[in-house]
C-alpha cells in the first residue's frame, strides 16, 4: 500500500516538474524583450527585472522536488559510497528522518505561515512596479510542499528497499 502512495507522489512531482519547465519560455520572452527595448529602442521597461527574477525563482523552487525525483541533487558520498548497499539504505533512513524531514516540515509550516499572512496583507513588491508578492508567496510554500512530499516517497522507497535485502 506504501508502495502505492510513493508511486503517487514520485507521478505528482514529475507532473509538476513537466508542467513548471515551460516556465522558460515566459523567461526567455521576457528577457529578449527587454534587451531589445533597452538597447534597441533605449527604453528598458521598469517590470522587467523583476519579471524575470519571479520566473527564475518560481523555475527554480519548482524544479526541486523534481530534481529529488531522479536523484539529481548535490551530495558528498565519500564516505556512504564506502558502505554496503543496506548500510548505504540505512543512511538515507537515517538522514531523511534525522535531517530532511524536520526541516522540511518546518520550512513548510514557516512557509505557509508567511504566505497566509502576505496574502491577508494583499502584500506588494516595494518598487517603482510594486506587482502583488503574496501569489509568489503561496507558490513557494506550494513547492516546499512538494518537496516534503517527495522526500516521503524517498523514505518509503527506502524502507522497502532496506527490507528487501
Amino acid at each position: 500500500m506504501l508502495e502505492n502512495v510513493s508511486e503517487k507522489l514520485t507521478a505528482l512531482n514529475r507532473k509538476e516538474g513537466e508542467i513548471a519547465s515551460f516556465l522558460i519560455y515566459p523567461l526567455l520572452f521576457i528577457v529578449v524583450y527587454e534587451v531589445v527595448m533597452r538597447y534597441v529602442f533605449n527604453a528598458p521597461t521598469i517590470w522587467g527585472f523583476e519579471a524575470t527574477t519571479f520566473l527564475y525563482g518560481l523555475h527554480f523552487m519548482f524544479g526541486f522536488a523534481y530534481t529529488d525525483v531522479y536523484d539529481g541533487h548535490v551530495k558528498v558520498d565519500i564516505f556512504t559510497s564506502l558502505l554496503s548497499t543496506k548500510k548505504q539504505i540505512f543512511m538515507r533512513i537515517f538522514t531523511n528522518i534525522i535531517f530532511f524531514l524536520p526541516v522540511m516540515i518546518c520550512m513548510t509550516i514557516w512557509a505557509f505561515k508567511f504566505a497566509i499572512t502576505s496574502t491577508m496583507g494583499l502584500e506588494v513588491n516595494s518598487t517603482s512596479w510594486a506587482p502583488p508578492i503574496w501569489p509568489l508567496k503561496i507558490l513557494m510554500a506550494v513547492c516546499f510542499l512538494f518537496l516534503l512530499l517527495q522526500g516521503i516517497s524517498n523514505l518509503i522507497n527506502d524502507i522497502n528497499a532496506f527490507g528487501k535485502k
